[in-house]
């Protein structure tokens, strides 16, 4: 099967949350719609950045429908369905299909540990089967899951075997085996960059031609403005945007990261997508106006993503 290529930058979005923790659905079509003004192209949902592990199977059902409703022309909804069920990912799967999204995609489950490339894409198999007709993506992040295998590998074990594979949204350090997948097969499978920090040396190594970021959902603007500046052919300013991304990153390491930092980020800039669900720690607020400060200092308003 022969899929559309991804172009661009996919934002992987935050779930909204009440106070109670139920999810918030009301932000969702604001947040598609600042989305895409600032230069996205679709949506990865229910991943890490979504917290997806802490949803129930209806939450996410639920999640996937009110994004579908909310997405603009042309705006990509790509879901996650990654879990330690495979018949529960298989069933989302399916949901995914039905409700006509664009694609789909699982990270390896956090347990049982997958240590072997026959074990991954046995996991990739079963839950791609569940919706034949779309493009499925293995989400490789294995600091969160443990999965360190080698990817080409992977991409040899799928090739032939898994109709609908489309590719692998890459989160990992190596640009090395990140060009090598790429060229794997005459650049067979979507490559989909999965770093924000790393945009620049993924474009002049990697030729990459699409990512999937999380400071994407406050920093997009700068973030697309690498591509762009870098298609353009000024290799300055794409440098140069590719360090203040690596700046925001800095500061967000200062609380716990994007899916912490990042999520209050976005109250401060006027889209309260509420508190996160536990186990995570959420900011205080004397961390609340810390965070304003440091995000101050690098003058963040005049470069983040308008609403």
């Amino acid at each position: 099967m022969v899929f559309e290529k991804i172009e661009g930058l996919i934002d992987a979005p935050f779930t909204p949350f009440l106070a109670n923790g139920d999810i918030n659905f009301a932000p969702i079509p604001a947040y598609a719609k600042m989305l895409q003004k600032n230069g996205l192209k679709g949506v990865f949902i229910n991943g890490s950045s979504g917290e997806g592990y802490m949803l129930t199977t209806d939450e996410r059902k639920q999640l996937a429908e009110a994004w579908m409703s909310a997405a603009p022309e042309g705006f990509k909804v790509i879901v996650h369905m990654g879990s330690c069920c495979v018949r529960e990912s298989r069933r989302l799967a399916e949901h995914a299909q039905a409700i006509g999204a664009w694609g789909f995609g699982a990270m390896a489950p956090p347990f049982p540990k997958i240590g072997r490339v026959e074990e991954l894409v046995k996991y990739c198999e079963e839950i791609a089967a569940g919706a034949p007709n779309l493009p499925f993506y293995f989400y490789h992040i294995p600091a969160f899951n443990g999965a360190f295998l080698p990817m080409v590998k992977v991409l040899e074990a799928v090739d032939g075997r898994i109709p609908n594979f489309a590719g692998i949204k890459y989160t990992f350090e190596s640009i090395y085996e990140y060009n090598q997948c790429r060229l794997y097969g005459n650049g067979k499978f979507d490559m989909l960059h999965g770093q924000d920090e790393t945009i620049l040396p993924s474009l002049a190594m990697g030729g990459a031609r699409g990512g999937i970021g999380g400071t994407t959902n406050y920093n997009g603007r700068c973030l697309t403005a690498i591509i762009d500046a870098w298609k353009a052919g000024d290799l300055e300013k794409a440098r140069s945007l590719q360090n203040y991304a690596q700046e925001v990153i800095n500061v967000i390491c200062h609380f716990r990261g994007n899916i912490v930092g990042g999520k209050r980020i976005m109250k401060l800039m006027g889209l309260d997508l509420g508190p996160n669900r536990t186990p995570f720690q959420n900011i205080t607020p004397e961390e609340e106006v810390q965070l304003k400060q440091e995000l101050d200092n690098i003058d963040f308003w005049n470069h983040c993503n308008i609403l």
